[in-house]
């Protein structure tokens, strides 16, 4: 998210789970649904990450986790995806799209497959329920970096 205007501020969430489903032979029947405990939100600065858990934006008193469910996986070609589905946060659910690229996928030093993917979205926080100024910062940017370890020889995740 632009920082009022002047420099961009990154945070993540640090405690969640997920599961992709992934086959090379048929992408479309691909999903992604991730688990997200909103209290775990960083942004490198206690003092702001206190204030993004409070009642002006996350909430997480009354809004512990946030979800994303998708609901279509569309090839694009060139190992680009476009990813739509149901983001829930903050007590609301909204269809997002996510234009998604593959960015990686092969055997890791330890002898699993893997496979990676990253994408983001705009959302704009008023949207949400978010009304606290913020000078001109009125979105904010959502990536999401899925990497899935395959589970099975006849899993193609």
């Amino acid at each position: 998210m632009s920082h009022l205007g002047f420099s961009w501020l990154y945070g993540r969430f640090d405690d969640f789970d997920g599961r992709l489903t992934f086959d090379p032979e048929a992408p479309e029947e691909s999903s992604v649904e991730v688990e997200i405990r909103t209290s775990s939100v960083n942004t490198n600065l206690e003092r702001r990450d206190d204030h993004l858990r409070g009642e002006d934006f996350l909430q997480v008193d009354a809004h512990p986790e946030a979800s994303f469910r998708s609901t279509a996986f569309e090839p694009l070609g060139d190992d680009r995806y476009r990813l739509t589905g149901d983001l829930s946060l903050l007590g609301q659910t909204r269809e997002v799209t996510i234009d998604v690229e593959q960015t990686g996928a092969g055997e890791d030093p330890w002898g699993n497959y893997r496979r990676g993917f990253q994408g983001s979205t705009t959302l704009t926080l008023a949207d949400w329920g978010i009304t606290y100024d913020l000078g001109p910062a009125e979105t904010v940017e959502m990536i999401l970096s899925i990497e899935g370890i395959r589970q099975s020889e006849d899993d193609a995740s």
